[in-house]
């Protein structure tokens, strides 16, 4: 047996120096010191020995298998460091080299329009009402005075799920919502996606943005819608910026409105950008129709109230001169780096 335990060592002191990964160390180990090693069977069969030559051999055992844990773990952090020397070299930085530019990003033209006009109306005292996009007829159409086979239901031809389910056509649904759940004094805007049936183009999409806005208290007039919008054009076109009503209908405001601002290209002198007319239309308005308030449980002759609405891109468009909607959707960076540095 002493003959077999000094092999053992031999044999693993031998395998040592050509082990060059952890993995073979471990195999190594495993194969003599292991539950089912080599070493770990000679214990096992230290019955077969006389009662003399038990404690002998069991001691050299012990001593060979402690030797050769000693000489294991020696050569696996020598091959620890010969990996890390390995790593380093393969790895190695020239700190004196130029480094690679990060690209930074900014937050998209209709994003940062977006936000502006939150922060304007909330300091006007509005909050900001959302809701679902996808809508019920009634809050889409009929809660607005767009009873079913209504002409003007034309012009919002949109996606229907259901005879009675269809993403929205604007976010004057959440105008209804708000008034049904909330009673005066209101002021909330309503921002967000809408869809209709439309060919995509310079100026259509199926998918926009929309923001509408309410206001319903005792008193409220015509002055009122008047001169928050002169604010708010003021506001997003320049101080220079002049607006203009004219008689429109919608049927769920009378009377009704298009505003338009004074071209920002030409000042009001005419020009390619306004079409020589020297003023841009850019929403539409009007007093809160009766029956609307009505179909919310308010009532009309206590309350009355002003609402708007208008395309995001729209805005965004007049603001910066841009000719074509599909700029917006395109994630062209050319085109979107343009408004770095234009956030206020």
């Amino acid at each position: 047996m002493r003959e077999k335990i000094f092999a053992i060592r031999a044999a693993v002191e031998e395998k040592l120096t050509t082990a060059t990964t952890m993995e073979q160390l471990e195999e190594l180990r495993v194969a003599y010191l292991g539950k089912k090693g080599e070493l770990t069977s000679l214990l096992r069969g230290m019955g077969a020995l006389s009662a003399e030559e038990r404690p002998i051999m069991g001691q050299l055992v012990n001593e060979v298998r402690a030797l050769l844990e000693s000489e294991i773990q020696t050569r696996s952090e020598q091959l620890k460091k010969e990996q890390m020397q390995a790593q380093l070299q393969n790895e190695k930085i020239d700190v004196t080299m130029p480094g690679t530019r990060q690209t930074v990003g900014n937050r998209h033209p209709l994003t940062i329009a977006l936000d502006e006009i939150k922060d304007l109306f909330i300091s006007m005292g509005f909050s900001i009402a959302e809701g679902p996009e996808i809508e019920t007829d009634y809050y889409n159409f009929e809660a607005l005075n767009l009873p079913p086979n209504h002409p003007a239901r034309d012009t919002q031809d949109t996606f229907y799920i259901t005879d009675n389910i269809l993403l929205r056509t604007q976010t004057s649904p959440m105008q209804v919502r708000v008034m049904e759940k909330q009673e005066p004094p209101i002021r909330v805007i309503a921002p967000g996606r809408v869809f209709r049936a439309d060919e995509v183009d310079a100026t259509h999409s199926p998918v926009f943005h929309q923001i509408e806005g309410l206001v319903v208290d005792k008193g409220i007039t015509m002055g009122d819608l008047k001169g928050t919008l002169d604010i708010f054009a003021k506001k997003m076109f320049g101080p220079e910026c002049k607006t203009r009503f004219r008689p429109h209908h919608f049927p769920f405001t009378e009377p009704s409105a298009e505003m338009d601002v004074s071209c920002f290209s030409c000042g009001g002198k005419g020009c390619r950008v306004c079409k020589d007319e020297g003023w841009i239309e850019v929403l539409g308005c009007g007093m809160v129709h009766p029956k609307v308030l009505q179909n919310c449980n308010i009532d009309p002759e206590v309350y009355s109230g002003f609402a708007f609405g208008m395309g995001l891109e729209r805005i965004v468009m007049t603001r910066y001169g841009v000719t074509d909607l599909r700029l917006f959707f395109e994630n062209d960076i050319r085109f979107l780096n343009q408004f770095k540095g234009v956030e206020k």
